[in-house]
C-alpha cells in the first residue's frame, strides 16, 4: 500500500508540473489548445507595441531655407514648435538638419541634392526656390513646403486639393490679402497716385504678387511703378530710384528684397514716404501696414501636417495645400510717425485684433 501511495503522489506532482508548464507558455505568447488566453488579452501586447515603438523612435528631418530673414525664420520656428507640442522634440527624439542657401541658387541646388542622398523621415522646404529644388530632387521621402506664394505657378504641385506624389504644404498668401491692402491704400491715402515696388523679377513669388497688386491698384486708377533689384546689394539703389517717382512704397514676399528691408525703411523714413509690406514681420521692423498673419502660425500649421505624417502615417499626396485664413490689418504706429502718416480712427477701426495688430 505504501508503494501504491507513493506512486499516486508522484503522478499527481507530475500532472501539476505539466499544468504549470502550459501556463508559462501561454504568458510567453506560445499559445496552443485550451491554454489560449481570451482575445482581448492576446490583443493587448500587440496593440501597444507600435505606440511604444513610435515613442522611442528618433526622427530625422532636413530643412532647406533659401535665406535667413524674420518671416522665414519664424516659419521654421513655428514648424518646430508644432512638433514639440506633439512630443517630437529637437535634441531628444528629433534630429534636425537645417540648411541655409544664403540666397544663392547654386547653394540651393547643392543642399537639395545633399538632402536627397541622406536618409530622412521628412523634408521641409521653406520659400519657393528651396521648396522647388527639394521637390525636384527628393522623390522617396515625404516633403512639405512653407512660405510658398503660388505652388501651382512654381510647379511644385499640380493640384492644391490633391497634390499627389510625395509633397504637400502651405502657401503663405491669400490673394485677398493683397487686394485688401491695396483697397486700404486707395481709401485712406487719396493723394497716392503711384505706388513703387522694389522687386527681384527673377523671383516667381514676387512677380505673381506684384501682378495681383497692379491689378488691384488699377481699379483705383493708381499705377504700380517697378524698381528692379536682382540681389540684396541692389535694393538700396532700387528704392532710391523710386524717390520722386512714387508716392508710396510696397514690397511683396520677395526674399531678395525682404533680406535688405532696412535700406527701404531708412529711405521711407528719411523721405516721409508711406511704406507698405506683405508680411507682419516687416511691419514689426518698420513698415507702416500690411494685411496678413503671423508667420510663426503659418509654420505651426505646416508642423501639424508633419505630425500627421510622422505619427499617424498620412501621405502628403492626400493632404490639401492650405492657405492662411485669419487675415487682419496690421499697423505700426511708430513707423507711421517716422513716415509722416497721420493714423486716423477710421484706420484703427479696420483692425480686428487691436491688442495684437496695432503695434505701438
Amino acid at each position: 500500500m505504501k508503494k501504491k501511495w507513493l506512486s499516486t503522489i508522484m503522478l499527481s506532482a507530475a500532472a501539476l508540473l505539466v499544468v504549470a508548464g502550459c501556463g508559462n507558455k501561454a504568458e510567453n505568447g506560445n499559445n496552443g489548445g485550451a491554454s489560449t488566453p481570451p482575445a482581448s488579452e492576446s490583443a493587448s501586447p500587440s496593440a501597444s507595441a507600435p505606440a511604444s515603438n513610435a515613442e522611442s523612435k528618433t526622427y530625422k528631418i532636413a530643412i532647406s531655407q533659401i535665406v535667413e530673414h524674420p518671416s522665414l525664420d519664424a516659419t521654421r520656428e513655428g514648424f518646430l514648435a508644432a512638433l514639440k507640442d506633439a512630443g517630437i522634440v529637437d535634441g531628444e527624439n528629433l534630429k534636425v538638419d537645417v540648411n541655409f542657401a544664403q540666397g544663392d541658387p547654386t547653394n540651393n541646388l547643392s543642399i537639395a541634392q545633399k538632402i536627397a542622398s541622406d536618409k530622412n523621415d521628412l523634408v521641409l522646404g521653406i520659400a519657393t526656390p528651396s521648396a522647388l529644388a527639394i521637390a525636384q530632387n527628393v522623390k522617396d521621402t515625404p516633403v512639405l513646403f512653407a512660405a510658398v506664394t503660388d505652388p501651382l505657378a512654381a510647379k511644385i504641385v499640380t493640384n492644391l486639393d490633391q497634390p499627389g506624389g510625395n509633397i504637400s504644404g502651405a502657401s503663405d498668401t491669400n490673394p485677398e490679402a493683397i487686394k485688401e491692402l491695396m483697397n486700404f491704400i486707395a481709401a485712406n491715402f487719396p493723394d497716392i497716385k503711384n505706388v513703387g515696388v522694389v522687386i527681384n523679377e527673377g523671383e516667381e513669388n514676387a512677380v505673381v504678387m506684384a501682378k495681383t497688386a497692379e491689378e488691384a491698384l488699377a481699379a483705383h486708377d493708381i499705377k504700380l511703378v517697378r524698381a528692379a533689384a536682382a540681389n540684396t546689394s541692389e535694393v538700396k539703389q532700387a528704392v532710391d530710384s523710386l524717390v520722386g517717382r512714387a508716392d508710396a512704397i510696397y514690397i511683396t514676399l520677395d526674399n531678395t528684397v525682404v533680406s535688405a528691408v532696412e535700406s527701404i525703411i531708412q529711405v521711407a523714413n528719411d523721405k516721409k514716404i508711406p511704406f507698405f509690406s506683405s508680411d507682419r514681420d516687416t511691419v514689426e521692423k518698420g513698415a507702416f501696414a500690411t494685411v496678413g498673419f503671423k508667420y510663426f502660425d503659418h509654420g505651426y500649421q505646416v508642423g501639424q501636417m508633419a505630425v500627421e505624417i510622422l505619427k499617424n502615417g498620412k501621405k502628403p499626396a492626400e493632404m490639401k495645400v492650405t492657405v492662411p485664413d485669419k487675415l487682419d490689418l496690421i499697423l505700426n504706429l511708430k513707423a507711421a510717425e517716422a513716415q509722416g502718416i497721420t493714423v486716423t480712427d477710421a484706420m484703427k477701426d479696420q483692425v480686428k485684433d487691436k491688442e495684437t495688430n496695432i503695434i505701438q
